[in-house]
């Protein structure tokens, strides 16, 4: 949808089919280069993928020679198929989820083959008759009662093994059935399990391992760089000036702005919350192994310190929306508090920047100098925002503005894209004195009486101060005037739009400010972990 600022009408052009089927199949059909590069993209994204695929490729191929040899096949005979589906279901990504997924696989293959060898031996004692029946029942008991408690909230971690226990069961039972010989059944298949399960835990230790813990590690710090990044870049672009291009966030419904590569980084740490559980989860169930070398590491403390961080990302979101937003400050205005704006999100952003550093190295550091130049910087900011909050409130009550006693030299440069200008109107009180010179009936003017500005070039001030303010609704002055609005109708409402406009940047240096508070719980939360971790001390 296309549509231009001003204009009454607005232009819905919906592309054919034919169109998005060219677009889709690249406009000449598929393409084998194509393809091969988005693979090759793909794998040079994330190496540990190719990785992980030739790990299960060898795991497959180790319990198969079971099946190709002849002396194993004799042994176990078709149950042997249960040790390929073993490592077929259990291999996962990281040594966490496979141990975890193992442990599932084990124990509900137990406990199933129990429950089937006391069901078959009650059922072949209680006749060929009731038999049938007793495994009928059991099964629909079984199917019932896995199916329910998986669904209790202590047990959902479980989820797994209590699918596994129903339908490891179901086959168990009903194959002994047919055979005779359910004990034996039982055995088989258990050894065939233990056997996968075996061989997918050693593949997967021992070739080239990927931790789950090393990888929330990693991915934990990847969050408080994307947040540092990207609240610098969100900064440096409002206080840009208001002539460079920015893409409307109202034109792009998927977020997706090219020039601002952090925003997507920043974006993902949003949606970080469920990875960073699972590898959480997947953590508990690894050994100590490299740099996480003790018993029981608060690896739910990643989780914790993800889940502050997210609120701080929240925080530079919803600056990106101010970047973004119909409604606009004057650049002059912007740059007024510039300096001050600009030091608070740079010192803040090296605060979160440093956090992140040290839980990568995994030590503890002084950050008390950090966190006063945090503060000093943000006090500044608001003190500049308490002395000067008259320009947020009407940037065009300009007897106000003058009745203010020394004003620094740089919040007066704020003042004169205001209607009321001060040089305009020195200007203009030449200009007068020079008709009062060739018209006599200005000679009774007071001396130092200001003469009220011409109606006239007042328009013509506020058309060339809308065309350089971003405000909302976005209409020149004449759209006003093709309404038939009068001149005391046109005043206020302009100045009530400066004034609204004014006011998205007391916005932005609000959640600067509150993005600011949130670091300081990030600084707790952070030395926490750091103690339940035992990351070393920096020697100074």
């Amino acid at each position: 949808m296309n549509g231009k600022k001003g204009n009454c009408c607005i232009q819905i052009n919906i592309p054919s089919s034919a169109t998005k089927a060219g677009k889709k199949s690249g406009g000449n059909g598929f393409s084998c280069k194509a393809w091969i590069w988005d693979v090759w993209e793909f794998c040079k994204e994330d190496s540990n993928r190719v990785l992980f695929s030739f790990k299960v490729g060898l795991a497959v191929l180790l319990v198969s020679l079971l099946i190709l040899f002849e002396a194993p096949y004799v042994v176990f005979g078709t149950n042997i198929i249960w040790s390929i589906l073993t490592v077929a279901i259990m291999f996962e990504y990281t040594v966490g989820a496979t141990f975890n997924r193992g442990f599932n696989r084990a124990l509900g293959s137990l406990l199933a083959g129990i429950l089937a060898i006391i069901v078959a031996q009650f059922a072949i004692r209680a006749g060929r008759i009731a038999e049938p029946f007793i495994i009928g029942a059991s099964i629909f008991l079984i199917g019932t009662l896995t199916s329910f408690i998986k669904q209790w909230p202590s047990f959902v971690p479980y989820e797994y093994g209590f699918r596994v226990v129903l339908f490891t069961f179901c086959l168990i039972i009903v194959s002994g059935y047919r055979v005779g010989n359910p004990i034996k059944t039982s055995m088989d298949r258990l050894y065939s399990i233990a056997i996968g399960g075996f061989v997918a835990v050693f593949v997967n230790v021992l070739v080239f391992p990927m931790w789950a813990g090393e990888q929330l590690h990693q991915e934990l710090v990847k969050g408080f760089n994307a947040v540092a990044d990207s609240l610098e870049e969100c900064v440096k672009k409002y206080l840009e000036d208001e002539e460079s291009e920015h893409p409307e966030f109202t034109k792009n419904v998927m977020d997706d702005f090219p020039d601002e590569p952090a925003y997507k980084k920043c974006r993902t740490t949003l949606n970080s919350a469920a990875k960073l559980e699972s590898l959480a989860g997947a953590a508990k169930w690894e050994p100590p192994h490299g740099r996480f070398r003790h018993f029981f590491y608060p690896w739910s403390e990643y989780v914790k310190v993800g889940a502050v961080l997210r609120y701080c990302a929240y925080e530079v979101m919803a600056l990106h929306g101010v970047l973004h937003s119909e409604i606009q400050a004057p650049y002059n205005l912007r740059s007024t508090f510039g300096s001050e704006i600009r030091e608070a999100a740079n010192q803040a952003a090296k605060l979160v920047k440093s956090l992140g550093e040290d839980i990568r190295v995994m030590k503890r550091s002084q950050k008390n100098p950090l966190i006063k130049k945090v503060h000093s910087s943000t006090e500044k900011l608001q003190r500049a925002i308490d002395t000067h909050s008259y320009l947020l409130t009407s940037i065009s009550e300009t007897p106000d503005t003058f009745s203010r006693p020394s004003l620094p030299s740089k919040l007066s440069l704020s003042l004169s894209s205001t209607p009321y200008d001060f040089s305009s109107q020195l200007a203009n009180l030449d200009s007068n004195n020079q008709e009062k010179d060739s018209n006599p009936t200005t000679q009774n003017i007071p001396l130092g009486t200001l003469p009220l500005p011409r109606t006239e070039s007042y328009h013509e001030t506020m058309r060339k101060h809308s065309r350089r303010l971003h405000s909302w609704p976005s209409r020149e002055v004449d759209a006003f005037e093709e309404e038939g609005s009068s001149n005391t109708d046109l005043l206020p409402r302009m100045a009530a739009l400066e004034s609204t406009a004014a006011l998205s940047l007391a916005t932005f240096t609000s959640l600067l400010i509150e993005f600011v508070a949130r670091v300081d719980h990030l600084v707790e939360v952070v030395d926490k972990l750091s103690k339940m971790a035992k990351f070393k001390h920096e020697v100074s």
